[in-house]
């Protein structure tokens, strides 16, 4: 049978062919392509390069964190989802990054046990291994170096989100036979710092872990690599990296990093110490500084967490925090985890000021500064979880509502 083709009459009555028409068609939108860089829209494209060992980003993104002495923070308004990229994760140390060979690193675990027990590494790997998403962040997480030019990063950027993978500490302390007069257990890293933190036992057989690895990968050596303990939902500081022991007692071991160091001076003179859980808090990454908005539809969003268990509810007001709207949670919403959160809103190119709030599982509601210092007292560098704001003026420009925390 003979193929029938499809024609078709134009104006002036000429029959033309639907392969002519749909080959038109193409070269019609091939002309509104960009031409690729360097190069005339007539002229071969050429090959891209051949498959890598490892990948790279883009090079038109280039999302980097900011470095200071011993702390870099994570590009909060550059992310997207809920999980931090590895090389994002923000970083703090108090003596730099050491060099752990994986072959010849040991974790001791001592004190109250029935049997005292060096672990290899591979001896950690050949337990079951576990893997939770939860958050890391400092408790020191609250900055306002560049003024009104704060961006989420400088605010907030001392927490990250990650997949964790290890063993439970809670099936360590069950091999080595934990006694029972135990109530606390120091954990050490192998930095120069040598740092140490003394933890409730509880946590141990609550949700403690033992990680050595991160986002499907190897701990980062600026993550604690070969072996950190993660302890959700408490301060970062506590979650000691390159653990080389535990040494289990009946009380604290009131170590540096708890009696100097992170604890929290009150307003009535007295100091709150052990405050390891870190509260409610939830921050816009967009729009932020340095953003300009055009009158218009624009969606607020940004991450809320908790260390006491799932984000309930955020709120967001467009009026500086005189009425209140509920904004949607993107799922899955989990415990003591970053959560994002999103909320339509059309500006209509007036002055306004945007502020998010978070409200926990336990009912705790995010503070604005002035409740916040009214218990806390002004002097406390740590556990900083105010309500903050971003103010929009006339002409759009985004900036850090920086009297709000101040």
């Amino acid at each position: 049978m003979k193929e029938h083709k499809r024609v078709q009459k134009t104006s002036q009555g000429a029959r033309v062919s639907r392969r002519a028409v749909l080959t038109g068609a193409a070269a019609s939108v091939l002309g509104w392509m960009p031409a690729a860089s360097g190069q005339d829209r007539g002229a071969a494209v050429k090959p891209g390069p051949p498959a890598s060992e490892v990948g790279t980003r883009s090079s038109f993104e280039q999302p980097k964190r900011a470095p200071g002495g011993f702390v870099s923070r994570t590009p909060l308004q550059d992310l997207h989802g809920t999980i931090t990229p590895a090389d994002l994760h923000f970083e703090r140390h108090h003596s730099g990054v050491p060099t752990i060979d994986p072959r010849t690193y040991r974790l001791l675990v001592h004190g109250l046990v029935e049997r005292p027990t060096v672990f290899t590494l591979g001896d950690l790997k050949r337990f079951s291994a576990v893997s939770r998403i939860c958050f890391l962040e400092c408790s020191g997480n609250l900055g306002r170096q560049g003024g009104e030019k704060t961006r989420p990063q400088e605010l907030c950027g001392l927490t990250s989100q990650s997949e964790w993978t290890g063993v439970m500490l809670s099936t360590l302390f069950r091999e080595v036979g934990v006694r029972p007069e135990a109530k606390w257990f120091l954990a050490e890293g192998q930095d120069a710092a040598v740092m140490t933190r003394s933890i409730p036992l509880e946590k141990a057989f609550d949700d403690a872990m033992i990680a050595y690895a991160q986002n499907g990968e190897p701990l980062r050596p600026e993550q604690g690599y070969p072996v950190r303990l993660l302890l959700p939902g408490f301060e970062g500081n506590s979650n000691v990296k390159w653990l080389r022991r535990l040494d289990l007692a009946a009380q604290p071991f009131m170590t540096r990093e708890e009696t100097s160091k992170y604890t929290d001076p009150l307003a009535d003179g007295t100091a709150r110490q052990f405050s390891f859980v870190m509260d409610a808090r939830s921050v816009i990454t967009s729009p932020s500084y340095p953003q300009k908005l055009e009158p218009g539809w624009t969606e607020i969003r940004g991450i809320a967490w908790s260390g006491r268990g799932t984000i309930q509810r955020v709120e967001i007001s467009t009026d500086g925090g005189k009425t209140w709207s509920r904004a949607v949670l993107q799922g899955p919403v989990l415990p003591k985890a970053h959560t994002r959160f999103g909320l339509m809103w059309k500006w209509d190119g007036a002055p306004a000021v945007i502020m998010s709030r978070a409200v926990d599982q336990t009912g705790y509601v995010q503070p604005d500064w002035q409740a916040l210092q009214a218990v806390r007292g002004r002097s406390t560098r740590y556990h900083q979880n105010p309500i903050t704001g971003w103010k929009i003026g006339a002409d759009g420009q985004v900036l850090f509502a920086v009297e709000r925390v101040s």
